[in-house]
């Protein structure tokens, strides 16, 4: 026995101790001594006996132990159900157990490639934590692993995805050895395929609207009604049923759909293709029936999130869906949003009701308040300013403090400005974005047009220096709104703001004086946003335009207002001259340099084009300040340009709509513009081609 392991030292020490003590004895009594020295002498010999006994036993366990270790290694290495690979610095596979060659489709040689044996097994970040040098500690850690493989089910071959945990380690056994890696995997499919179960089986609700439903029903009798609406739930109920889901009718008008998740991935996938069916479905006067559709999937386990919750978070994405036009699904899926469809005009309201009621509301609001600033957005047109200074007018008529906030580009702008600055009633009215202070009024309010994107305000500190905001726009809403808005007034149906603020402006009071300056200021609005009354234009628009004639709004005054100087011209043509055409109706262009009122002419450039026979759809980029790229887009109506500029951080309205971007070259970013737009006009011209 070695050394290290014998007991005998220690009592030898112990017997010699015990000696000493039987001499000490004697020497007292000898008749003590002896007996102690007998029982001494006994001692030692019980040891003697005890020690070669341990001895025979540690070398039979020692034996038994050695002689079956490399049956018990061989055993561990090669038949154990977890797969073992040693792959060297390199990647090139040196030794692999039989487990892991069953993990692979690929025979194993030694010294080949790892992605030959075995696709991904090893990524190229375990292979840099190599320790290198003089590293004492060896890096170790996990990671998942995806593989795809191919398997014959009723002699079909289908391809699956089988998952394993692998666990690395590098080694080196001296310095004199080259360093490996060893990995450990063992297989989860069946985990990964039960948590991939458990996600898809999660519950989807999805509300359903006939967002148009009292205009196609309008001047129906009630068997054309009834028929309508059955078409309706037939096309709905057949829909559902291909996605094993459940459909019930809450109301005229609203359905309650209950689906899993595989269900409606599948829905979003197809791109909501019922809304096109449905769309197909008109009344006696073809006005089609459009739907808006609110969805959200339960992601968090049934402890933490309620079916109200979910419900709740379905019927938000319906309000914004509505809020944006209709014709659209707004999908909420990891508390992100999703929207598909959005084809269809905004239909315009037959009646004023809302605009009436609206318009009380504001009037109490402004009643309320101390002091008032209105602000529209950021490099302000003719449409935002025209509403800021309708609802001028209405502080006005309350007797109430009113400031226009300014921003710091006016390009567009500019000659209103110096016509209302001329007169002694408009001189104060208007302060810069730089310059505007809060004052110390309990109770100010803050009124915001054409725009509810907050970083698009022209001031956008007053949205969180002031507390009460009224909202007032006609761009379909996206996700990034200013939030809680004490009045939110959002019309997609309406031409433009101007049109709204002038609706509003009837209704607040009968003896409210316009002037022929405002009413031209306002009246420009619509003239710019309707493209002199030539698209997104209705009865409401018109009567909103007579409302303002007869309360001096000029037509010659606003003819003067558009008209350009010769360099702008120059630059306008030279724009329109290397446009370039796609398939489909898209006209792109794009303006490098950076030139004065470079907004006015890339919107009037993408106007011009989008008069030339068969154009549906027209793009300007231009280049402005601080490595920033514009874009402004058009439409004829056909076509939905707000859902094109969403992808680049911008939006609008269907016909109009505008992005900025930044830190991107102006010529890479008219590629992704270019292949974003024609992906879209692919799709709405064949809704049933790219069904992911």
């Amino acid at each position: 026995m070695p050394r290290i392991l014998s007991a005998w030292p220690d009592a030898v020490i112990n017997l010699s101790v015990m000696l000493v003590m039987v001499v000490i004895i004697t020497q007292y009594n000898k008749f003590l001594g002896a007996m102690a020295l007998l029982a001494w002498v006994l001692l030692i010999w019980f040891a003697r006996i005890r020690r070669k006994d341990r001895e025979r036993k540690f070398k039979e366990y020692a034996e038994n132990v050695i002689g079956n270790f490399n049956d018990m290694m061989y055993y561990a290495m090669t038949k154990l159900p977890e797969g073992i690979i040693v792959v060297d610095e390199d990647g090139r596979l040196q030794w692999c157990n039989s487990v892991m060659q069953g993990f692979s489709e690929v025979i194993p040689q030694q010294g080949m490639d790892i992605d030959e044996f075995w696709e991904g097994l090893v990524p190229e970040e375990v292979l840099s934590l190599a320790p290198r040098g003089n590293e004492p500690a060896p890096t170790e850690g996990e990671y998942r692993v995806k593989s795809l493989r191919k398997r014959i089910v009723d002699g079909k071959t289908e391809e699956f995805y089988r998952h394993f945990m692998v666990k690395y380690r590098h080694l080196q056994a001296n310095e004199d050895y080259s360093r490996m890696i060893v990995l450990f995997a063992h297989e989860i499919t069946l985990y990964e395929d039960l948590k991939l179960e458990y996600e898809n089986s999660r519950t989807a609700i999805i509300y359903v609207q006939v967002d148009n439903y009292d205009e196609v029903m309008q001047g129906l009798n009630e068997a054309e009604k009834t028929s309508l609406m059955l078409s309706v739930s037939e096309i709905l109920e057949e829909w559902v049923a291909s996605l094993s889901g459940f459909m019930q009718r809450v109301s005229n008008e609203l359905f309650l759909v209950v689906l899993e998740r595989r269900a409606l991935e599948s829905a979003v996938n197809q791109k909501f293709l019922v809304l096109d069916k449905v769309r197909q479905l008109v009344n006696k006067n073809q006005l089609p029936v459009t739907l808006s559709m609110g969805a959200a999937v339960a992601e968090k386990p049934s402890d933490e999130q309620s079916m109200g919750e979910l419900g709740e978070k379905s019927m938000a994405g319906l309000n914004l869906a509505l809020a944006r036009g209709g014709d659209q699904v707004a999908v909420n899926i990891k508390d992100k949003m999703q929207f598909f469809g959005g084809r269809a005009k905004a239909v315009e309201k037959n009646t004023r009701v809302k605009a009436r009621v609206m318009s009380h509301s504001i009037r109490d609001t402004m009643m309320a308040a101390d002091e008032i600033f209105v602000m529209g957005h950021t490099r302000e047109d003719y449409d935002a300013f025209g509403a800021a200074v309708g609802i001028a007018l209405m502080a006005r008529n309350l007797n109430k403090p009113v400031h226009i906030v300014l921003s710091n580009w006016l390009d567009s702008v500019e000659k209103i400005i110096d016509l209302l600055e001329k007169d002694d009633n408009y001189r104060d009215l208007f302060v810069s974005a730089n310059d505007v202070t809060v004052s110390t009024s309990l109770e100010p309010l803050l009124v915001v047009v054409d725009t509810f994107i907050p970083k698009l305000v022209a001031a956008p500190n007053l949205l969180e220096r002031i507390k009460k905001i009224v909202v007032i726009d006609h761009h379909r809403r996206s996700e990034n709104t200013i939030k809680n808005p004490a009045i939110s007034y959002l019309e997609p149906g309406s031409s433009s703001t101007c049109e709204m603020v002038t609706e509003l402006l009837m209704y607040f009071d009968d003896k409210i004086k316009i002037g022929k300056l405002a009413a031209t200021a306002i009246y420009s609005g619509i003239v710019v946003d309707t493209k002199n009354f030539s698209i997104q234009t209705g009865a409401r628009t018109f009567e909103a335009a007579a409302y303002l004639r007869r309360s001096g709004a000029d037509p010659v005054a606003v003819n003067y207002l558009f008209k350009s100087d010769y360099e702008t011209t120059v630059s306008l043509a030279k724009t329109k001259a290397q446009s370039e055409y796609f398939e489909g109706g898209l006209v792109v262009s794009h303006i490098e340099d950076i030139i004065p009122n470079v907004q006015a002419i890339a919107g009037q450039a993408a106007d011009g084009l989008l008069r030339v026979e068969g154009v549906r759809m027209t793009i300007i980029l231009f280049q402005m300040k601080n490595d920033m790229v514009g874009i402004s887009a058009r439409s004829t109506g056909d076509l939905n340009v707000q859902v094109i500029m969403e992808k680049f951080g911008g939006g609008g309205h269907q016909n109009v709509a505008g992005a900025q971007v930044k830190n991107i070259p102006i010529l890479e970013l008219k590629k992704s513009v270019i292949e974003a737009a024609r992906k879209y006009i692919d799709e709405s011209d064949n809704p049933t081609i790219n069904n992911r």
